[in-house]
C-alpha cells in the first residue's frame, strides 16, 4: 500500500487550519512541503517559519523537499522547523555526498530529488546513503501540470537498481499524480504518492485520499 503525502502547495493559504485538520483526520500518511526560492526554480513558495506551523499542526512525518540553490546552508533551519525527512536537487548539489552527511548527522531522513532530464544512474554512487528517491514526474516550480509517461521507465529502472542492492529506500514520485495515473505509478515500483491539485482541487479531499491510499 503507497504512502500517500498530499502537497500542501495547493492548499488553501487563507484556510490551512482547516486543511491541516483535513488531513490529520484522513488516510494521508505525510505532509509534503515544497520550499521554492526563485532561482532554481521559477517559483517561491515558503521557508522554515511557515514548516514550523504545519509542524505544530499535526503528528504526521513532514516531509520537505528543497527546491533550491545552496541547501547545506539551511538545511540546520529546516530541521528546527520540524522536519522528518529533508530532500535536496541533485541538481543543486556539486557535493551531494556532503549534503546528505549533513541532513543524516541533524536526525532527519535523507531524500535526493531528480528532475525530469536528470538519467536515474546518476543516483548509482549515492543510493546506499539516502533514505527516498524523489522522482521529479514534471518540471519543478508550479503545481497542477501533467504527468510525464517516460517517468514509469525511470521508476522501474530506479526500483532495478534499489532492489539489486537490497536497499532500503523508498521511491516518491512527485507531480501530476492523479486517480487514474496512480495505479501504473505504483506498479512501476513507486512507494510514496504525492499529490496537490489532485487532493485539494477535489470535491471530497478526504474521499480523494482514500481512493489513492487504496488502489
Amino acid at each position: 500500500m503507497a504512502i500517500i503525502a498530499p502537497s500542501l502547495l495547493s492548499a488553501n493559504f487563507l484556510n490551512l487550519k482547516a486543511d491541516c485538520n483535513m488531513l490529520n483526520e484522513s488516510e494521508a500518511d505525510w505532509y509534503h512541503l515544497d520550499v521554492m526560492d526563485g532561482s532554481f526554480v521559477p517559483n517561491i513558495s515558503f521557508g522554515p517559519m511557515i514548516i514550523e506551523f504545519f509542524r505544530k499542526a499535526t503528528t504526521k512525518v513532514c516531509d520537505v523537499h528543497l527546491m533550491i540553490e545552496n541547501p547545506g546552508n539551511y538545511a540546520d533551519a529546516f530541521k528546527k522547523a520540524g522536519a522528518d525527512i529533508l530532500s535536496v536537487h541533485i541538481e543543486a548539489c556539486p557535493h551531494l555526498h556532503r549534503n546528505i552527511q549533513q541532513i543524516k548527522s541533524l536526525g532527519m531522513q535523507a531524500g535526493v530529488a531528480v528532475n525530469p532530464h536528470t538519467p536515474v544512474e546518476s543516483l548509482k554512487d549515492i543510493l546506499a546513503d539516502i533514505d527516498l528517491v524523489c522522482l521529479m514526474s514534471v518540471n519543478p516550480g508550479f503545481g497542477g501540470q501533467s504527468f510525464i509517461p517516460h517517468t514509469l521507465h525511470k521508476i522501474k529502472q530506479l526500483r532495478e537498481m534499489i532492489d539489486e542492492h537490497s536497499l532500503n529506500v523508498k521511491i516518491e514520485i512527485d507531480g501530476g499524480v492523479t486517480l487514474e495515473n496512480a495505479k501504473s505509478i505504483i506498479d512501476a515500483g513507486a512507494d510514496v504518492l504525492v499529490a496537490g491539485s489532485t487532493v485539494f482541487k477535489s470535491k471530497d479531499p478526504k474521499a480523494t485520499i482514500a481512493a489513492l491510499k487504496n488502489i
